[in-house]
């Protein structure tokens, strides 16, 4: 008899093998018409495997997680499906899983146009309307290579050379349609009829731009309906919220072919990008970092002994000098950190040594792969290295990861996942330190209470680390921060301490970066307040706007007595009517607005409307400073830190002045 135990406990038996989907009928038939797959001793499977032993057996439905990424593989499918019924000649490529979503590379002798895009997902429709089943059949290599000849799929046959030791394969079938893949995918295409295309664009064979291009189809696919509309929603929304055309109608930056991923950042952008560095400058400098500055171009000697020369290569820009060195535009800050830290004798009373950089980086990253300031060329990163004992290390960590979910808040950011990674293929260093390193992480992570999700063989090549995902406000996922532990570069830089005996010994080394790339977070923060920062972060936080032409000299005091206070503010004297200004300044998206007439300019006050359109009405101008700066204190970075310092208040001279004046 087989014995399978399910997740409950119970426990059924079978004289012979039998299938997931028949374990799942048995159960019923309403469990049955749910299954999407199962998982066998925790291994997906499809639900037509048979089981053929003992096993503990999970039924994978759409309320599983596990679901999202079958459901969307195998939708893929149904795209290829659609093309080839509409395009006979077109040539399958690849079709995987993404975030939110699929992709199939397409060959074709023409570009697809947006009504071919909606021709296929009505074709899609049509064929979800027979929810036939899909079947699957482990086939022998001769059979795909003669199944694929004679559908004339080059890409396929391409793909099955690649896996010489392969002796059978998983050939799925689509009523007509044949796809190689190693799945699951569900039994039925009842399961699929929760998607949407969502767009077309190019791609290369195996993404290498010297091949040839092929068209890339996407598409998004759930669990049901009502969760493909609250992404669609979400789409939408993330439209609205592009931090491209936020950043062009906010007149923060701009991008030039002269600079391919560069930015050009733009009087109010730069402000917005020295509040971050201030900011984190601040908080470093309470948490006892130091800061300091290395060259942005080394040596190729330094890069090979840190290992990325051989690991990073292509990402790398470098250079020639006429004595023919080779030179690099730094990719990383941790090899001019170790350089730093190698310079004089370090002992143990030094350390930890919490070093802080605002370093500016190089990469080379493909022309189709830059994306407005998510994905630049050149940036700058809120780099720091620590220097500690093995003692201290575990410390560091907490301290380190109570920093980083602090700062978030203070940004606006409480749903905060971590994610474990750990020792990829591709490493240096004893499987011995990994096992320490690793444990530093996950240990920090345990006595903290925070949970945490492993990512197998995800680490950089030189230490295991942990990445911070943030959920913004219409629910995207962004993975900003990371902390990684390392005693390999120490060791490959032979660089060590005196310890209490005076012999030397190797520290640990820990990367740190909580904004990731200050340019990649600005365009994360555009996105999540929609281009309406909170008062602290505005680049203008209050315009001021006479009525008429004889309240200019009134507003400049008002403008000087506000700046003279630390608010950045701007002023309006253009000879336009108040409310036109007032909407122009509401699409720039400026927090408050404070208009003067003669009436506030006798009285020395000023009428206050904030972005929403609320009317706070007449203060004097003391109150209004007074009322912007506790704003900012109270909303701002500064509120998780005790109470808000006294404010002086201000402009009461000027008020005086005009006292008199009237």
């Amino acid at each position: 008899m087989i014995r399978i135990t399910l997740p409950d406990g119970a426990v059924r038996e079978y004289a012979q093998p039998v299938s997931v989907l028949q374990v799942a009928t048995d159960i019923g038939a309403g469990l049955a018409k749910a299954t999407v797959a199962g998982k066998l001793d925790g291994r997906l499977v499809d639900a037509t495997d048979l089981i053929e032993s003992d096993v503990h057996l999970q039924i994978i439905t759409p309320k599983n997680d596990e679901a999202l990424e079958i459901i969307r593989h195998s939708c893929a499918h149904l795209l290829g499906h659609a093309v080839k019924q509409l395009y006979p000649t077109a040539k399958m490529v690849i079709g995987p899983v993404i975030d939110d979503g699929f992709y199939y590379d397409i060959a074709f002798d023409r570009p697809f146009t947006p009504e071919d895009l909606r021709a296929i997902e009505q074709r899609m429709n049509v064929l979800l309307e027979k929810e036939y089943d899909v079947i699957k059949q482990i086939t022998p290599r001769a059979q795909v290579i003669e199944t694929f000849s004679a559908r004339s799929e080059d890409y396929k046959l391409r793909l099955v050379e690649d896996m010489p030791e392969e002796q059978a394969m998983a050939l799925y079938h689509h009523e007509e349609y044949v796809d190689m893949c190693r799945g699951p995918h569900v039994p039925n295409t009842r399961l699929l009829k929760a998607f949407k295309l969502t767009k077309l664009s190019g791609a290369y064979w195996r993404g290498d731009s010297n091949n040839e291009q092929l068209q890339r189809i996407y598409g998004t696919a759930w669990a049901d309906k009502k969760q493909l509309a609250a992404y669609l929603l979400r789409l939408e929304e993330a439209g609205k919220r592009d931090h491209r055309k936020l950043g062009t109608q906010l007149e923060l930056f701009h991008f030039d072919e002269c600079a391919p991923g560069s930015v050009f950042w733009h009087p109010k952008g730069w402000t917005l990008f020295r509040s971050l560095i201030g900011y984190m400058r601040a908080r470093q400098e309470a948490a006892g970092y130091v800061e300091v500055n290395t060259p942005d171009v080394m040596d190729r000697g330094l890069w090979e002994t840190s290992g990325h020369w051989f690991n990073y290569r292509d990402n790398m820009f470098t250079t020639m000098t006429e004595d023919e060195r080779v030179f690099a535009l730094k990719p990383m800050n941790c090899p001019g950190a170790v350089t730093l830290y190698a310079h004089g004798i370090k002992s143990y009373r030094d350390l930890p040594l919490r070093m802080a950089e605002f370093g500016k980086v190089h990469r080379y990253e493909p022309s189709g792969a830059l994306h407005g300031l998510l994905r630049v060329r050149h940036f700058t990163q809120d780099d720091a290295h620590i220097f500690c004992t093995h003692a201290q290390m575990e410390q560091e960590c907490a301290d380190t990861i109570a920093l980083v979910f602090d700062i978030y808040r203070d940004f606006g950011f409480t749903d905060v996942a971590v994610k474990l990674s750990t020792r990829p293929p591709n490493r240096i260093g004893s499987d011995e330190t990994w096992d320490l390193l690793e444990g530093a992480l996950s240990g920090a992570l345990g006595n903290m209470g925070t949970e945490y999700k492993v990512n197998p063989g995800e680490g950089a090549f030189y230490g295991p680390k942990l990445e911070f995902v943030l959920r913004d406000a219409i629910g995207r996922d962004w993975q900003c921060g990371t902390l990684q532990v390392d005693l390999n570069l120490p060791e490959r830089f032979d660089v060590h301490y005196v310890d209490e005996t005076g012999h030397k010994q190797r520290p640990v080394m820990l990367h740190r970066a909580l904004f990731g790339s200050l340019e990649r977070f600005i365009g994360i923060l555009i996105e999540h307040y929609s281009g309406a920062f909170p008062l602290w972060l505005a680049p203008v936080q209050a315009v001021i706007m006479p009525i008429s032409q004889g309240q200019d000299d009134y507003a400049d005091t008002v403008a000087k007595a506000l700046r003279g206070a630390g608010l950045r503010v701007s002023l309006d004297l253009r000879n336009e009517k108040v409310g036109y200004k007032v909407r122009e300044h509401a699409l720039q998206k400026v927090p408050f607005m404070l208009v003067v007439g003669e009436k506030e300019k006798l009285g020395g006050t000023v009428s206050v409307r904030s972005l929403r359109g609320e009317d706070l009405g007449t203060i004097s101008l003391g109150e209004a400073s007074s009322f912007l700066l506790q704003m900012q204190l109270t909303h701002g970075a500064l509120c998780s830190r005790g109470p808000a310092p006294r404010i002086p208040s201000i402009g009461d001279n000027a008020h005086s002045a005009n006292r008199a004046a009237g």
